[in-house]
């Protein structure tokens, strides 16, 4: 097949490219990296769509300061569908450089993966973009748009707010949501589900101030106790999220993620338990999940025989869809409220909100990519949730209520995007941009 063996061609100068791409450390967060990294790889993000046929491609400045890349690509059809493509250049920080077995920001291959950060989310899917449209060459034939972010993994809801604010600009179609990925290598998925999230920093008062252990402990209450014994209301012996007022018990009926693939996909340790009374696919994309993200208190080093007076937390709680974030977020604050025990006084400020999402399928675009990607994989496409969140879908639903939005790409369980070792398969990479290519031919046959 023509189309295979002109990507398959096109894979040899890939590494180098995106060897390119993950050096330059766009972190959208100048207090951590310096913003021209990012400027950067917005600069490079814009020259190689440019020479796509992106004859107008540009840089936006969004609301939160970021530089979204922007532009448009005719079709010989002013007539047939228009698709957008969207990804995010940025990146999120590698975290502990200790941890990482090969340097951060430069692509290193390893056991047949290329380790790196961005190497998988996103810069491999902005990656497989660019070869799905080298391998079409002059032969695209949809009409084209494009974004491609500058602040997503901050969350700062830049691009949200400019497309709100410019809704003319990428009216499409379909838009092709190329941040997600696969169940496993291999095998193609479309990711249907996202949680929404709610976060909070809970606080518990006690004290006017430190009081000695031995002279007040017993009787004065303790805060940190006090908050411990809080967050140990908020799940049940199973590890169930107990929230009152939220639904636990709905199930998934999307394509099942089998616990032994899960606990090694997630390092379990030996002996530990799955979390829950549901299957693992449940649990994950489902039903609300409430991670501890961090606590505030004395640390173990330097900390004295003190009664802690103050204390915090701040919490995630993860929104499956059919559940609606404000009502989350109310029922959470309440339930902290009524579980603070020996009357400490709790206060609970949000942080942050953003609702649950749910793509439709069975669309002549959806139709396209799983035969698409049927053809590229020698797999059928399957549909998974995803227990993360992506805010401007719901954005982009909202704007465009016509348009079919898919979400895929080239991360998979072993790719541990936002963690240390970082990492994409070279043949996601490949097998995506034949299916991204094979789907623009196909869909522009479907009207």
């Amino acid at each position: 097949m023509e189309l295979r063996s002109r990507i398959t061609d096109l894979m040899r100068p890939a590494w180098g490219e995106l060897a390119e791409f993950v050096a330059l450390r766009s972190v959208a967060d100048a207090r951590q990296f310096p913003a021209e990294e990012c400027a950067k790889a917005a600069q490079w993000v814009l020259a190689k769509f440019a020479a796509l046929g992106f004859s107008d491609a540009r840089l936006e400045r969004t609301p939160d300061g970021s530089d979204a890349v922007v532009g448009s690509r005719p079709g010989p059809d002013p007539d047939a569908p228009t698709v957008l493509l969207y990804a995010h250049y940025d990146v999120q920080p590698p975290l502990n450089d200790s941890a990482w077995r090969t340097p951060p920001f430069e692509l290193t291959e390893s056991g047949g993966r290329w380790y790196g950060r961005g190497a998988a989310d996103c810069k491999g899917n902005i990656l497989a973009l660019v070869l799905a449209l080298r391998a079409l060459g002059s032969d695209v034939p949809v009409n084209l748009k494009l974004v491609v972010e500058g602040s997503e993994e901050q969350g700062t809801g830049g691009l949200e707010a400019f497309v709100a604010s410019h809704p003319d600009l990428f009216r499409s179609d379909t838009i092709l949501v190329c941040d997600t990925g696969n169940a496993a290598v291999g095998h193609p998925a479309a990711t249907v589900t996202l949680r929404g999230m709610v976060n909070v920093v809970v606080t518990v008062e006690a004290l006017a101030s430190e009081l000695h252990s031995g002279m007040f402990g017993g009787a004065a209450p303790d805060a940190l106790a006090a908050l411990i014994s809080l967050l140990a209301r908020l799940r049940d012996q199973q590890g169930n999220t107990t929230i009152t007022g939220l639904d636990n018990t709905q199930t998934w009926t999307g394509a099942p993620y089998p616990p032994e693939q899960f606990r090694s996909d997630a390092g379990l340790l030996e002996g530990v338990a799955l979390l829950g009374d549901g299957s693992v696919s449940d649990m994950l994309w489902a039903r609300p999940a409430l991670t501890v993200l961090g606590i505030d208190c004395p640390p173990v080093t330097g900390s004295t025989a003190a009664i802690v007076p103050q204390a915090s937390a701040r919490l995630n709680l993860r929104v499956p869809p059919g559940m609606a974030a404000d009502n989350a977020h109310a029922a959470l604050v309440e339930h902290l409220t009524a579980a603070a025990p020996w009357g400490v006084h709790v206060t609970v400020d949000l942080e942050a909100i953003g609702s649950p999402f749910r793509a439709a399928v069975g669309g002549p675009a959806f139709e396209a990519m799983g035969a698409a990607m049927l053809e590229a994989y020698g797999q059928p496409m399957t549909t998974l949730g995803q227990g993360g969140s992506i805010p401007l879908c719901n954005v982009f639903a909202d704007t465009y209520p016509d348009a079919e939005i898919i979400l895929l790409g080239v991360e998979e369980p072993l790719a541990l995007i936002h963690a240390p070792n970082e990492s994409v398969d070279p043949n996601e990479i490949r097998a995506m941009a034949l299916s991204l290519a094979l789907f623009l031919q196909r869909y522009a046959n479907t009207g």
